[in-house]
């Protein structure tokens, strides 16, 4: 099933999320090559794909697990974690119905 990691960044965020993004991207590259990654990106704190200094506000990543658990677990051991960018996650199953 598809589930939602719907994750909220700490303010001023920017500087941690550019030390840990390698690691970040790493794993959801992995979940990439394992045919399991539907959607991921961050949330710009600006209406533009660039936000620059003004940074990101969160992120989305949609991905198949095979529980809710499952998933709240990989969200748990983000790397975005450890490094103080997110202020909270929430995890969700999700239901693609259109496109």
């Amino acid at each position: 099933m598809l589930y939602a990691v719907i994750s909220e960044d700490v303010e001023n965020s920017l500087e941690k999320r550019l030390a840990a993004r390698p690691d970040h991207l790493a794993r959801l590259d992995n979940l990439k090559s394992e045919g399991r990654l539907f959607v991921a990106g961050p949330f710009p704190a600006l209406d533009t794909e660039n936000p620059g200094d003004a940074g990101f506000t969160g992120s989305l990543v949609i991905a198949e697990f095979d529980s809710l658990d499952c998933a709240q677990q990989w969200a748990d051991n983000d790397p975005y974690i450890a490094a103080g960018v997110y202020a909270n996650v929430t995890v969700k199953p999700y239901k693609k119905v259109l496109p």
